[in-house]
């Protein structure tokens, strides 16, 4: 699935936010390659840029020096070709609006017409588990059902980037296991790029095929784990000397980064 080619690319790339105590220094000396069909997980404290680069791969925040490129193009450009979907932390649906209703809001105003809509929504709402609810309003879907209709929002034009800023990160362990595994699930039936945001350290090192630590003020990347796991992971997986690693090297990183910032 995963293929040597960057579909996104940063070079030195750095973003200073000008504040009235002075500047803030969101990220600095900034270099990651993703490769096609990478599950890229974002991982470091509060404040680290995590969130910041994901909004710089969308093009809502431009960076102050460096380059970064979506798809081989300029994010802004990327953002015209439809190249990606965001998920957000919160899952956003308005309320007055059905769950198909929510999914269908940006075919709306990209314009496609009623049977491509109706086609797309019942495809995606297949793919995150939640056939027979597109007439549900979000009131009636627990926490966990209304972030997967918000991915499926993001899936429903079919951009080949999906960009998620913790998006299960207000939902109990549970749940969380639980829409983990669903998500490797649409990954390997989608072969999506797939940018992930976490606090958690097992679920960054569950779900990525990369691992990119980071450290904060300014936000900069302290490590950069290619994951030896096999594609095949049950939860049970967490419990293996192999996952173990893994998760220990992420943490020593994180620690290292908090001994830079000091």
């Amino acid at each position: 699935m995963v293929s040597n080619s960057p579909v996104i690319e940063a070079k030195n790339l750095g973003l200073t936010f000008e504040t009235n105590d002075g500047p803030v220094h969101a990220l600095k000396d900034f270099n990651l390659a993703i490769n096609k069909g990478d599950f890229v997980s974002f991982i470091g404290p509060s404040g680290c840029g995590k969130t910041t680069f994901l909004r710089v791969m969308a093009a809502l925040e431009q960076p102050t020096s460096g380059t970064i490129t979506v798809n081989n193009v300029s994010p802004d450009e990327a953002r015209r070709q439809r190249s990606y979907g965001y998920v957000f932390q919160h899952a956003g649906l308005y309320p007055w609006r059905t769950i198909a209703g929510n999914i269908k809001l940006p075919l709306e105003i990209m314009g496609f017409s009623k049977a491509e809509k109706d086609e797309r929504v019942s495809h995606v709402l297949k793919l995150v588990d939640l056939e027979g609810f597109g007439r549900k309003y979000p009131w009636q879907l627990s926490g966990g059902m209304q972030q997967r209709a918000s991915i499926a929002r993001a899936l429903a034009f079919d951009a080949d980037i999906l960009l998620m800023d913790e998006p299960f990160g207000a939902l109990d362990e549970i749940v969380r296991d639980h829409l983990n595994e669903q998500l490797l699930t649409l990954w390997e039936a989608t072969e999506k790029t797939i940018a992930f945001v976490t606090h958690s350290i097992p679920e960054a090192v569950y779900l990525s095929t990369k691992i990119v630590v980071m450290s904060p003020r300014p936000g900069r990347i302290t490590d950069v784990i290619d994951s030896p796991l096999p594609r095949e992971r049950p939860l049970d997986i967490r419990d293996t000397p192999e996952f173990l690693e893994v998760a220990n090297r992420v943490r020593n990183g994180l620690r290292a980064g908090h001994a830079y910032d000091e």
